[in-house]
């Protein structure tokens, strides 16, 4: 289906999001769970951002690993952060400086080697995105994403990017919150099961 066509119905609406995501990474998705698990082991944190949509995500997929986790695995919690939740500093950094740097500049605080930054963007080409992304390659973290079209300018400046294939912004967007409750739900079942193996083992 071409991205300017009308959606008429909500048959074809669900047709277009069935076929798209089909055609998914799964492999990349697993990757990226893959990562933060690790990422939880070494005590590493786990930052997240995106603009729009893509920045509510990330604050819900924050809330997911920090909370969702907290008691799978004997007590141990998720270093994760939104840098989309910090309302004075975003518009601080907007402000003062630019838009642009809204993200990389939060990053500047904080990111260590090793830590994971997780970027959200449909198009992939969001400038604040690509700025933060720079700024953690700087560092030596890990960088991970979720883009849709061809994957913009982030799928070179990401480790590991998974791409919706689609021109469909609300299709994008509807596969990014399916792919990132699936990180949730295998990061949480590693964790518990890690758990549980080492109460039978302690």
């Amino acid at each position: 289906m071409n991205s300017d066509n009308e959606i008429l119905g909500s048959k074809q609406y669900f047709e277009e999001l069935q076929r798209v995501l089909v055609s998914l990474s799964h492999d990349e998705i697993d990757q990226i769970a893959d990562n933060l698990v690790e990422a939880h082991e070494a005590g590493r944190t786990v930052y997240l951002f995106g603009n729009g949509g893509s920045a509510s995500l990330a604050s819900h997929l924050a809330c997911d690993l920090g909370k969702g986790t907290a008691y799978c695995n004997g007590g141990k919690r998720f270093r994760v952060l939104a840098l989309t939740d910090n309302l004075p500093t975003l518009t601080a950094w907007a402000n003062d400086s630019s838009y642009e740097d809204v993200f990389s500049e939060q990053l500047r605080n904080f990111v260590q080697p090793q830590d994971i930054v997780f970027a959200i963007s449909g198009s992939g080409n969001s400038k604040n995105v690509l700025n933060a992304l720079r700024v953690a390659r700087e560092a030596r973290a890990a960088t991970v994403g979720m883009s849709g079209f061809q994957g913009g300018e982030m799928k070179s400046l990401c480790d590991t990017c998974v791409v919706v294939p689609s021109n469909n912004m609300q299709i994008i967007e509807d596969l990014h919150l399916a792919m990132a409750h699936s990180i949730f739900r295998i990061v949480y079942s590693r964790l518990s099961q890690r758990s549980i193996s080492a109460s039978c083992t302690g």
